[in-house]
Order: structure tokens, then sequence, then C-alpha cells
């Protein structure tokens, strides 16, 4: 697959079918995706601790996970936010998200864009007034 052809929306959606097994059934987390020429270079998932009780991890956690349905919505509000991202092409996408308890139950996501910017890539280049030679040559 070359992903210099694919545009940067496609490239976040297959990122999210890549994590969806690690993202259904998740309480909370963080999706990382890192981003250099607008194309994806490495992303994951940083899952919130898993809670423990007396040094013991319970078999089943207090509330339960993003469903199957929730883990597609989450995909598509993360395309649909890549309209945020305004003139960079090297950074650093995440998305915090959270499965709340109770009646409503439901989950929510909050997104962080990053911008990286190297300056011995930019187009200032510096150029000294005059080369060494040229002071060599000089009378």
């Amino acid at each position: 697959m070359n992903l210099d052809a694919m545009p940067l929306a496609r490239q976040v959606e297959f990122v999210f079918k890549q994590l969806e097994n690690e993202l259904v059934n998740a309480v909370a987390g963080t999706v990382t995706i890192h981003i250099r020429n607008n194309v994806v270079g490495k992303y994951g998932v940083r899952h919130n601790p898993i809670e423990s009780k007396n040094g013991q991890i319970g078999d089943k956690p207090a509330v339960q996970g993003m469903t199957a349905a929730q883990v597609l919505a989450f995909r598509q509000m993360a395309v649909d936010s890549l309209r945020m991202k305004r003139s960079w092409t090297h950074g650093e996408i995440a998305y915090d998200f959270c499965v709340r308890s109770g009646a409503a139950g439901g989950w929510s996501a909050s997104i962080t864009y990053e911008s990286n910017y190297n300056l011995a890539n930019s187009l200032f280049r510096y150029q000294p007034k005059y080369s060494q030679q040229a002071l060599r040559d000089a009378p």
C-alpha cells in the first residue's frame, strides 16, 4: 500500500480499522497518530491504567468499554476532525477518549493537534557573506 498517494483522511480511517480490536471494550485511553509529510508514520493506543483492588486485577471492570458501534462513530469523528487541521504537514494527533458510566452510558473524546517544525528543513539556510575561499584569495 502506497501511503504517499493516499489522502490523510483515508490513512486515519485505516489506522482506526487496524486498532478496532484494541478499542472495542477499552474504557479510556489515547489514540496517537504521528504524521510526517502528511503521511502517517506510526500510531498506537495508550490505554488508561487497568483498575485493581487489593493488588488483584478484577475480572470485570466497573464500566463496560466501547462497543463496536461506538468505535465506528469514534473512527468517523476522527476522520471528520481532520477538517480542523490547517496548513501543517508534520506533527501528532491525539484522540483522548473515555466511556462514561451510569444509566446514560455513552462516550466522549477530545482531539489535540500538535504541529512540528524543523528549522533545518525550512527554506532559510545560513549563507555566510563571504566564503572561506574568498577570504584566502583576497589580497
